[in-house]
């Protein structure tokens, strides 16, 4: 093609055979000349512009701008190595990596030794590096051929994965600790009981029977809680769609505990009217009932036990639970909500404590989009804020 403007010349040949037809149908010269010269000139004079020729393309420069956009395009981290060297890095890969790493020799960018194993393979393969990315990550990587020269590797971040299965790991060998413990000691009593019955005196036995029955019931604790952890978690994506009274619920639950600690142990401090937020009526009783055991068997037996409630601006409630005991050290405090934490093991499990309470409460505050904030003095006392957001429901609406 050469771009020129194209000639109307089959036009002019029709306007030629048009006027010779106006002729021998009888029409005049005049009439059939014009006729072919207005024909003529609006096909000469109006022609249309030809049509611009395609620039010519580079292919070179589409190849590498598609190549670019297909490894923009995905979400994992990709890295396309040509030649020992880094060609092309997404998006991903140079935020894990750090976007110097273009143009590097791969040995350098990778710095791993697992990764330069990889890198010397002649075949496909997969190596999982720990502390890739960091002293507690977990990366995998990938290396797939392309050509002879161009290798792609893939970087997975298996970092949460490995700390879930770790996380997981600890709380069964846990919880198997935590029942091993009584479960050896009823094991133990009963044997004795069943081996020297006759020669164990009466008094004896009886202090037997008290410790297994103490034991057993720390087990029953222990399962309990376990069961009540597993629920929380399994549901806590769950927003809650009921309008509960937190002062009527907060009452009812201190009461019961006033019932068996004594009227003077545990103190109630609450508007008159109805606060409501919008939860679980069972988990947030059972909130409420952790906080004040725990203050109950944490604090001071001769000072008693605050529970508050007060609404904070306009769309916020807020429960807290005071002891006056020995306080906890601040090292403590950032550990008080994981499984199984104690400050004073010995002290915690003579007061039948499981190590669950708090992280059964973190994990409830959580699923009602609430916030959770412990304070506490050595010598003073502890304070824990339960702070949950308020449900915009008429008192008739709650439940």
């Amino acid at each position: 093609m050469t771009g020129e403007q194209p000639q109307p010349w089959a036009g002019t040949t029709f306007a030629v055979i048009g006027g010779i037809a106006i002729l021998a149908s009888g029409g005049g010269l005049l009439l059939a000349v014009g006729i072919v010269v207005l024909w003529c000139g609006s096909l000469w004079l109006f022609r249309p512009e030809p049509p611009a020729l395609p620039a010519v393309v580079d292919t070179a420069t589409l190849v590498e701008d598609t190549r670019e956009a297909l490894l923009e395009a995905v979400g994992v981290p990709l890295v396309l190595i040509e030649r020992q060297r880094i060609a092309a890095a997404n998006a991903p890969a140079r935020a894990a990596l750090g976007a110097h790493i273009l143009g590097q020799d791969a040995r350098i960018a990778l710095r791993h030794p697992d990764a330069m194993q990889l890198l010397d393979r002649d075949s496909d393969g997969t190596v999982t590096i720990a502390g890739f990315a960091g002293s507690r990550t977990l990366w995998q990587l990938t290396r797939r051929r392309i050509n002879d020269t161009a290798w792609l590797i893939e970087l997975l971040d298996r970092t949460s994965e490995a700390d879930v299965s770790r996380a997981h790991t600890d709380f069964v060998a846990n919880a198997s600790h935590e029942l091993r413990t009584p479960l050896a000691a009823i094991i133990g009593y009963v044997e004795t009981l069943q081996d020297s019955a006759d020669a164990i005196d009466p008094p004896t036995r009886e202090r037997f029977h008290q410790t297994v029955l103490r034991e057993a019931r720390r087990m029953q604790s222990l399962v309990a809680d376990l069961m009540s952890l597993s629920q929380v978690e399994a549901e806590k994506h769950d927003l809650p769609d009921t309008a509960i009274d937190l002062v009527r619920l907060a009452e009812r639950v201190a009461g019961e505990a006033q019932a068996i600690a004594g009227r003077d142990r545990v103190v109630t401090a609450v508007p008159t009217g109805p606060l409501a937020v919008q939860g679980d009526r069972t988990q947030l009783e059972q909130l409420v009932r952790n906080l004040i055991d725990n203050a109950l068997k944490y604090g001071d037996p001769a000072s008693p036990v605050r529970v508050a409630l007060t609404l904070r601006g306009e769309r916020t409630v807020e429960l807290a639970v005071t002891d006056q005991g020995a306080g906890i050290a601040p090292e403590h405090l950032p550990h008080l909500t994981r499984r199984f934490y104690r400050t004073d093991p010995g002290r915690s499990r003579g007061a039948g404590g499981t190590g669950l309470g708090l992280a059964i409460v973190k994990h409830i505050v959580e699923r009602h989009r609430g916030r959770l904030d412990i304070a506490s003095t050595l010598g003073v006392g502890t304070t824990v804020t339960v702070t949950l957001p308020r449900h915009e429901a008429g008192a008739s609406a709650l439940s």
